[in-house]
């Protein structure tokens, strides 16, 4: 009875032992990073604000944030997380609390979303904002899937900008905002720029909301959660 006790005792060691080598391999995740603001009057989206007011610009920032935010973080295939700026907002009741948060930390936006993609952890990380209110899903599976074969992955706007960013991060996480003309023409040609040999893929281009015109087309639908299926046509036209 002894012997065999003392040989239970071994293998469950050694099951143990084992569980927790694989536990330790665990983090290995798809992370969505969805950068966002504190919804405050005078804090977001202020040049639309200039154009249709700031409590009109506050409240599209709210209820689009809300519905891109709701939509992705009960998709299956990866991990949703907020990076909220300021650092003061991270645990106010602005967001779902189901969604878990990490300070966005200072610097412009190239320093930010490097913080971003050094996270700890393995396995790959893509970065979207909150004033596309046509993010689906199938963007964010479409982005990961390129990632399987590229080094980045990135999302254009018709402005010259773009609205997604993914790194696959291995072997190393890369550093490809630095030197970059943020808020021009010319952002998604220098954030290219940075990257030297390595592989670059894109996915669908979007439309960002920075004016009243684009204001104007996304405003009847763009706090609602399920989307009509009319914007694929106009995906195709940004």
């Amino acid at each position: 009875m002894t012997r065999f006790g003392t040989g239970v005792r071994k293998r469950s060691k050694e099951m143990l032992k084992k569980g927790a080598s694989r536990q330790a391999a665990a983090p290995f995740a798809r992370r969505l990073v969805v950068m966002v603001k504190e919804p405050k009057a005078g804090r977001v989206k202020t040049r639309l604000a200039r154009e249709i007011g700031t409590v009109a610009a506050t409240q599209f920032y709210r209820h689009a944030a809300a519905a891109v935010i709701g939509r992705l973080s009960r998709a299956q295939g990866w991990q949703t997380w907020l990076s909220v700026a300021p650092d003061t907002a991270v645990g106010g009741p602005a967001w779902d609390r189901h969604v878990p948060r990490r300070k966005q930390g200072s610097g412009d936006l190239g320093d930010r979303m490097q913080g971003i993609m050094d996270w700890p952890g393995r396995g790959p990380i893509i970065i979207v904002g909150t004033d596309i209110p046509a993010i689906e899903p199938r963007h964010i599976r479409e982005a990961f899937r390129r990632l399987g074969g590229a080094d980045a992955v990135l999302g254009p706007t018709p402005d010259g900008g773009y609205w997604l960013v993914g790194l696959k991060r291995c072997p190393r996480v890369l550093a490809p905002f630095g030197r970059v003309r943020w808020s021009s023409a010319d952002t998604l040609l220098d954030t290219v720029g940075n990257f030297d040999r390595q592989s670059v893929a894109f996915v669908a281009r979007l439309r960002d909301v920075d004016d009243a015109s684009e204001w104007e087309v996304v405003r009847g639908w763009s706090g609602r959660r399920v989307l009509p299926l009319a914007l694929r046509a106009i995906e195709k036209d940004a």
